[in-house]
């Protein structure tokens, strides 16, 4: 399963990410100086946002096309392609930032080791992304529809969202004190009225319907979209049940 991004939709059709991301700033309150990694920083609009603070600010991803969008919208801003689940930074930094992005790193464990090593003591972990129940209606609905076209032994889930408890326990393994951890839900519209859906799980979901033929993917979508359309169309477009976990944590001195 290989999850790629069109970086194009991603900016214009999602740019939920990154606006809904812009409170999570409040919360890391970058100041002058300070040396931040944005971790899994996407098209990197949020880590600009952050530079422009006065902080020093390193993004990393593990996608070329996305780090490629990002270098050429901010040029001035150091972009590096890495793996967040074993990436070290050679660096220790004040802060890791991570907004909508630590869902997609299967290998929690490696994660909160890598966030961990890569901050100094002292230093602060805030990040925001998909908890226990988010798109319920998608990873419940996706088994149906992979079984409705044949494949049901083709289906692999690309996400991990935990409930607070399990996270909290595992970033005290890696010596990262939790200060804050909220869970709640966050229903998100959608653009493109009827079209949204669909334009949604081929971005978010690409991974999960790359192992399909093209008569099979379209089968997949066209069974989700009527199966899930009672529960999340409304007044012309689209809302997606999202459920969030967001989380403050210091590394231990």
């Amino acid at each position: 399963m290989s999850q790629t991004w069109n970086t194009g939709v991603y900016d214009t059709d999602m740019s939920f990410v990154s606006r809904f991301g812009e409170s999570l700033l409040e919360l890391l309150q970058p100041k002058e100086g300070e040396h931040i990694l944005d971790w899994g920083c996407g098209t990197g609009d949020l880590t600009a946002a952050i530079a422009r603070s006065g902080a020093r600010v390193t993004g990393i991803d593990a996608s070329p096309d996305m780090l490629a969008a990002a270098g050429a919208k901010h040029p001035e801003l150091e972009f590096i392609l890495a793996d967040g689940q074993s990436y070290i930074s050679p660096e220790q930094a004040d802060a890791v930032f991570s907004n909508a992005a630590l869902h997609w790193l299967t290998d929690a464990e490696g994660a909160a080791a890598s966030i961990a090593g890569s901050l100094r003591p002292g230093g602060r972990l805030v990040a925001e992304f998909g908890a226990h129940g988010n798109i319920a209606s998608v990873v419940r609905g996706l088994p149906a529809a992979f079984a409705a076209a044949g494949a049901a032994d083709k289906l692999r889930l690309p996400w991990y969202f935990p409930t607070v408890g399990e996270y909290a326990s595992l970033l005290e393994k890696y010596g990262l004190e939790v200060e804050l951890a909220l869970c709640f839900h966050r229903p998100t519209p959608l653009e493109d009225g009827e079209a949204g859906f669909r334009k949604w799980v081929n971005t978010f979901a690409n991974g999960v319907l790359s192992v399909l033929d093209n008569a099979s993917r379209q089968a997949v979508l066209d069974h989700l979209e009527q199966e899930l359309a009672p529960l999340l169309f409304r007044d012309g477009r689209w809302v997606m049940d999202y459920r969030r976990l967001r989380v403050v944590a210091r590394k231990r001195e």
